[in-house]
Formats: C-alpha cells, sequence, structure tokens
C-alpha cells in the first residue's frame, strides 16, 4: 500500500490542527514515510528526562502514538479525526538522553480500525528501549 501524504504534508497538517505537540519546543520531527512504515523521531531535551537521566515512559508513550498517528495518515489522508482506542508499551532497558526513534509498521488497515507496532530505540542502537502495539479508530469517510 502506498502513502498518500508525505513527510512533510503530515508536519504540516499537525501543526494546523495539533500545534499543542510542540508546546515544549520541535522536538518531534518525522523523519520517513514509505509503504507501511514511518520513522518519527524525539530529539530529546531536558523536558523529557526523569530522574536518574533517562528518557521518561510518558515521553517514549507519546512517540509511540505520534509514530501511529503518522504512518495511519500517511495511507488515509489528511483525517484528522482518527484517534486511539488502545496503546499498549513493554519498556525494555533504559534509554540514554539524546535521540530516540519510533519505528512503526502498519499491521491492519481497515475501513473502521488500524493496528501498528512501534519500536523504538536510540538513534543508531541496535537494542530496543521500548515496544509498542497501537490500535487507533478510522472516522467514516
Amino acid at each position: 500500500m502506498q502513502p498518500v501524504m508525505t513527510g512533510d504534508e503530515i508536519m504540516a497538517l499537525l501543526d494546523k490542527v495539533f500545534p499543542q505537540i510542540h508546546a515544549g519546543g520541535r522536538v518531534y520531527s518525522i523523519d520517513s514515510v514509505s509503504p507501511g512504515k514511518s520513522v518519527v523521531r524525539l530529539s530529546a531535551n531536558e523536558l523529557h528526562l526523569r530522574p536518574g537521566g533517562t528518557v521518561s515512559g510518558p515521553s517514549m508513550m507519546a512517540l509511540s502514538d505520534l509514530a501511529a498517528y503518522v504512518v495511519i495518515l500517511a495511507h488515509i489522508g489528511p483525517q484528522a479525526l482518527a484517534v486511539t482506542t488502545n496503546l499498549n508499551i513493554n519498556f525494555l532497558r533504559k534509554p540514554d538522553p539524546g535521540d530516540l526513534l519510533g519505528t512503526c509498521r502498519l499491521l491492519k488497515l481497515g475501513k473502521r480500525l488500524a493496528v501498528v507496532d512501534v519500536e523504538i530505540a536510540g538513534e543508531g542502537a541496535e537494542d530496543l528501549v521500548a515496544h509498542a502495539t497501537a490500535t487507533y479508530s478510522i472516522p467514516p469517510r
């Protein structure tokens, strides 16, 4: 399945309909959108760290949710009212401070539901720091 929106088009839509994502500065960006896949970056700063100097769980959950939203919008078009109905995350190891990449794969895209898988790792690292699955409800066309 080919994407119908580019990363730049999705970011422009997010800037318009979901500007609060940038409340702490522009720390989220879209690295790539391809058939069935997206890569979203969190440039974690001091606002995303928890005691002990590691990226916080809520920050990784937000990255997972955004990566899911990006891959779904890339394949259904600018339907801002697609919403998360479930998000499960497993934290696997402590991430070091710095950029985290959420690589999201579209597992199922139906008329009403989409299911995705998100792997989070530090930039250049092979070991995952978290793994998430999410289900989104897609509004009727």
